[in-house]
């Protein structure tokens, strides 16, 4: 883990207001780990510059909380919502993700660009992408 740590990966300004432990276990912990080391952190060398996370692993307490969907990957660990700070920078971040060859389970594109939402489950490799 180079460029991320789990506690990017855990934290929640909406847990902390709503006072929610948003604390993962073991194995969610494991697919936290993997996601970054698999993902996120050679996409954000690619990148060579800082990749922010709005979102990464949620409890159901606040996965519910956000309106999160009840099958999301951030249930699990193995999902993150990052952006650059633009859309443009995040339009040019997907398409990153995509002639990289990440090994991603889902990229979704959410509402043009505000923001990009990557999974990785080690067994289900689709490479699904999607533009809401």
């Amino acid at each position: 883990m180079r460029y991320f740590t789990i506690h990017e990966l855990t934290k929640s300004t909406t847990a902390k207001k709503l006072g929610i432990n948003n604390t993962p276990s073991e194995e969610e912990l494991h697919n936290i780990r993997t996601l970054i080391e698999v993902v996120l952190d050679p996409l954000r060398q690619a990148w060579g510059r800082p990749i922010l996370v709005n979102s990464g692993y949620r409890c159901e307490a606040l996965n519910k909380a956000v309106g999160g969907a009840k099958t999301s990957h951030h249930l699990k660990g193995m999902a993150a919502d990052i952006t650059t700070g633009t859309r443009y920078g995040n339009k040019q971040l997907f398409e990153l993700a995509i002639q990289l060859g990440l090994p991603f389970t889902q990229l979704i594109d959410e509402k043009n660009y505000q923001w990009v939402h990557i999974s990785y489950n080690e067994a289900d490799i689709r490479k699904e992408i999607i533009h809401l």
